[in-house]
């Protein structure tokens, strides 16, 4: 698809996103894309359900697909434009919008107008993370299993929060009654175990909403980057909070960081209660405790061609 050619574009709008933002970006933004003589089709969903169906017939007419909403909307989306060779593009309209905020997408309406218009697609990497028993669910910015799971539950909960404060106090309150993972983990073959209050396999250098937990990440270079924070006491993890904000966390003793490509991941809380698992604010449900049968991450490079 060339720059030179006028494009066509297909959103799909999660219209709950960001408490309703959503259709509040959407609209100014087709408008001006109209201006310029752009075929612009709006969709609005709910479902994950209806997604292929609506990428299919975008990608059949050589639109690109805009992702509107949050990053659960995006990673829906994005392995099924993945899977037909589409572009895809990306809006932020989420409480998070941290793949966004790794792709350097503007905010301001005229902005991400020229972007759609002008960018040249290229390709990014996804994951692909398998749990035991399940579809095979691709992610564009991180999986994670532990502590930080379970804040995004919280978050799930806190919509009477003011946005800006839903992730701090959801990490703190997680924090406060945060309990050790014995775990198993397996980078490219090599296994090693841990007592941690995270484990994080990340493709994006952010995730609840501008955390740098993997602050040498990158989205193009083939790579897993797996972050694991040791079991320290509560109050030790609540103080080196702000360091996860500018990535400083990485150089801390209780952290462990790890490259590879393909991430194996066991274990159970010390007591032998289930430990949750999400994928960019998504839950996934329970990590597998045993580890013949483990959750399954995996890199594909250069997956899908997006605009940024």
């Amino acid at each position: 698809m060339s720059g030179q050619q006028r494009r066509g574009f297909a959103f799909l709008v999660n219209p709950t996103s960001g408490g309703g933002a959503a259709p509040r970006t959407v609209v100014p933004l087709a408008r001006a894309l109209r201006e310029t003589g752009a075929e612009v089709e709006v969709s609005y969903t709910t479902s994950p359900v209806d997604v292929p169906d609506l990428v299919a017939s975008a990608v059949a007419r050589d639109a690109v697909v805009v992702s509107v909403g949050g990053d659960g909307m995006l990673s829906s989306v994005a392995g099924e434009v993945a899977a037909r060779d589409g572009v895809l593009a990306v809006v932020p309209a989420g409480r998070g919008n941290d793949f966004a905020r790794m792709l350097g997408v503007p905010h301001d309406t005229a902005a991400q107008a020229a972007v759609l218009c002008q960018a040249q697609p290229r390709p990014i990497d996804l994951l692909r993370a398998t749990q035991p028993d399940r579809a095979t669910l691709v992610v564009a910015g991180s999986v994670y299993a532990g502590v930080d799971a379970r804040a995004a539950e919280i978050v799930d909960r806190s919509h009477w929060l003011p946005s800006k404060l839903q992730y701090p106090v959801a990490a703190v309150r997680a924090l406060a009654g945060y309990r050790p993972v014995d775990c198993v983990l397996t980078v490219d073959g090599v296994r090693t175990k841990h007592q941690a209050a995270t484990v994080v396999i990340a493709n994006s250098r952010y995730y609840g909403k501008g955390m740098a937990i993997a602050p040498a990440a990158e989205v193009d270079d083939g790579l897993l980057d797996v972050i694991v924070i040791e079991a320290a006491s509560r109050l030790e993890l609540i103080r080196s909070l702000p360091k996860v904000y500018d990535g400083s966390h990485a150089a801390l003793p209780e952290v462990t960081v790890l490259t590879g490509r393909r991430v194996t991941l066991s274990g159970r809380y010390v007591g032998s209660a289930a430990v949750p698992v999400g994928a960019d604010g998504e839950g996934l449900g329970s990590l597998p405790a045993d580890e013949s049968d483990p959750l399954v991450v995996e890199i594909s490079p250069a997956a899908v061609r997006v605009l940024a």
